[in-house]
Order: C-alpha cells, then sequence, then structure tokens
C-alpha cells in the first residue's frame, strides 16, 4: 500500500460514528493521514467507535448531516484536502418505517455536502459512497453496470438514487472546471466485526451468540454481493487517492465481491455457524421465520469490471475469508481483547498486500 499519500492529509469522513465510518477512520489513521469526522452520536449501544476509542484520537465533531451552518463551520475549521460522504441512514426496513427522514439524511444531506465542498476551496477530491440498491433493480442473472437506470425501489435505495443524482448534477453545474475531482462508490453488503446495527444478518448472529439463543433468518435465498469492510474501504481510498492525483479517473465506479461472494443468505450463515464451531466448540442453531415485512430484493449482483480495469482495484477476501475474519474479530471482542488492536490487526493483514 502507498502509505505515503495518505501520510499528512486532511481527511474528512461524514458519517465516521458509524459501522464503516468507524473501520475507515482507523485506517486512516493507520496511514498517518490527519482526520476528522462530522455525524451524530453513534447509532447503536455498543458501538465500534466508542469500544475503539476514536474520539480521543481523531477531530470529532458531533453534528447532524442535515445541518447546513454547523457543516459549513467544519469545513471553515478542518480545511479538508479530501472528503469521504458516508452519513446515511443506511437500513432498508427502517426507511418504510420512516421515509422522511431517510430522504432528508440522504438526500439534504448529499446536498449540503456538496455545498460545503463548493465553498470550501481546501477540497481536491470528493467522494460520495451510496449503495448496489442504487440500480433498478430487475433481478437479473447478471450484474449491473454503471450506466443501468438509477431507480431503487424502497425508499432507502430510492433516496440513494436521488443522492447519485444529485452528485452528478453538482458535477455538472458546479465543478466543470475539475478544480474537486468528484466520484461515487456503489458498494454492496459489507461484513466485519463491530458492526451492531438492527436489522442486519451478521449482527443479529452476534446478538444471538451473546444471547445464547438460536439465530431467525427472514429471507435465506436472497442473493447478495457479500464482502469484507476493508474490501469497501480499500477501494474508497483507492478511487479518493487516483482522482486527487488525475481527475480523469473521477466517475461513478461499482464496488463488490467476486461472484463466487454472491452467495444465498442461508449459505452465508451456516458457513458463519460452522466457522464459529470451528473456533470456539459451540454449536450454533437458527431458524427461518416467514414473518412478512415489506418488500426487499431477492437478486442483486454487481458488474465491477470499470474499477478493476480503470483502477486495478480487485477484491483480495472471498466471501469465507471474509467471515473467518468477522468470526475472530467477534471471537476476540467476546472474550474481552482490545478492540483497537482487533482491528490494527486485520488492518495490517489486509492492507500490507494492497496497492490503493
Amino acid at each position: 500500500m502507498e502509505n505515503s499519500f495518505y501520510h499528512g492529509k486532511k481527511v474528512l469522513v461524514t458519517g465516521h460514528t458509524g459501522f464503516k465510518g468507524t473501520w475507515l477512520c482507523m485506517v486512516l489513521l493507520e496511514l498517518g493521514a490527519r482526520v476528522a469526522g462530522y455525524a451524530l452520536e453513534p447509532p447503536t449501544c455498543p458501538s465500534l467507535f466508542e469500544l475503539a476509542h476514536m474520539g480521543e484520537r481523531m477531530n470529532s465533531y458531533i453534528g447532524d448531516i442535515r445541518d447546513l451552518r454547523r457543516l459549513e463551520q467544519v469545513f471553515t475549521e478542518f480545511r479538508p484536502e479530501i472528503v469521504i460522504h458516508m452519513a446515511a441512514q443506511p437500513i432498508v426496513r427502517e426507511s418504510y418505517r420512516n421515509p422522511v427522514d431517510t430522504y432528508e439524511i440522504n438526500v439534504m444531506g448529499t446536498v449540503n455536502v456538496l455545498e460545503c465542498v463548493r465553498r470550501c476551496d481546501s477540497v481536491r477530491s470528493f467522494l460520495n459512497v451510496t449503495t448496489d440498491k442504487v440500480y433498478k433493480n430487475r433481478e437479473w442473472e447478471w450484474g449491473y453496470r454503471e450506466n443501468e437506470e438509477l431507480n431503487g425501489y424502497d425508499p432507502y435505495s430510492n433516496s440513494k438514487s436521488c443522492s447519485e443524482l444529485v452528485t452528478e448534477s453538482y458535477r455538472n453545474s458546479f465543478f466543470a472546471d475539475k478544480r474537486v475531482a468528484i466520484s461515487t462508490a456503489r458498494a454492496g453488503n459489507v461484513v466485519g466485526g463491530g458492526d451492531f446495527a438492527a436489522d442486519r444478518i451478521i449482527p443479529d448472529c452476534v446478538r444471538a451468540i451473546a444471547e445464547k439463543r438460536s439465530m431467525v433468518l427472514r429471507n435465506p435465498n436472497s442473493v447478495r454481493p457479500y464482502q469484507h469492510v476493508l474490501e469497501s474501504l480499500s477501494a474508497y481510498l483507492l478511487i479518493a487517492r487516483k482522482q486527487y492525483e488525475d481527475g480523469q479517473y473521477a466517475g461513478s465506479y461499482n464496488v463488490g465481491p467476486g461472484d463466487a461472494s454472491c452467495v444465498r443468505t442461508g449459505e452465508l450463515l451456516q458457513t458463519f455457524c460452522e466457522l464459529w464451531r470451528d473456533r470456539t466448540g459451540l454449536q450454533l442453531s437458527w431458524e427461518y421465520t416467514d414473518a412478512g415485512g415489506p418488500h426487499e430484493a431477492n437478486f442483486l449482483r454487481l458488474d465491477c469490471s470499470r474499477i478493476q480495469s480503470r483502477l486495478g482495484w480487485t477484491p483480495r477476501w472471498n466471501y469465507r475469508v471474509m467471515l473467518e475474519k468477522t468470526v475472530e474479530w467477534t471471537h476476540g471482542y467476546l472474550r474481552g481483547e482490545d478492540v483497537s488492536e482487533l482491528m490494527r490487526r486485520q488492518i495490517r493483514e489486509y492492507f500490507i498486500f494492497s496497492e490503493t
């Protein structure tokens, strides 16, 4: 990994108190970056952000992404060179319960961040992290490419489609001079240690383990592009770096695993149970429930040829290694090991051979 690029760079991460945001900030700190974050208080209890004592390691600004004035103050004070926008309402089922907040956060939040980027002359590189669910999902067997129609079905997915359109409009309207390189990254489902969110398969498993109960699975036949959180973060850092160095690399990129890691949720859970038994000797059990609920996609896959051909990014950890690392981290956490060290160990293991 080219550690020298991020060393000393001022990077602002929105959504830094969340699962992916915490991992990203830890990676940046390991690379020697000067890191600031802007987000609400951690969204879960426990939270990876607090377990890793991240507030003591970086400039942590607590605020609402919908508060433009507060966000402007942060840009003025910190003067970032690189901005990675990850603040979001990220849960599909929550978006059905609270669509208004979902659109306000995911759409107007993006407007506010881009408006701050427009007004801040220190920014050179901006990356908006969206989702693989931005596409109009026709349940095709093949992967979606970056030029496919953007029209997510549910409020979360659709709000992220809108976020993509906002980014494109700002790029065309205000950054035609190429002063700031602007990209979006459409990542698949990420898995890793320290995710405590509701309505996500692996966090649900971890809670079941801690509470010594069976795991409950809603949709065992759904197919998703699962990848370890460090896979997606390595791609984000690569995009932000490459476009900082040369604006021709700016654009939209799918970020997903190889086809072998697009698996049924039931298979994912079964493998997790087997790996947990191998490490701990404890046999886990799970059950299927048909409890109804709002629409969720059954089949989704990404074509990641663009990022592979243009930037040279390819995934390193398949879904089995992804789960091995998640089991390793979770077991260490439940045994009371130091969370920061668990994270740093896996970061060093992943990035030592990477070309980000």
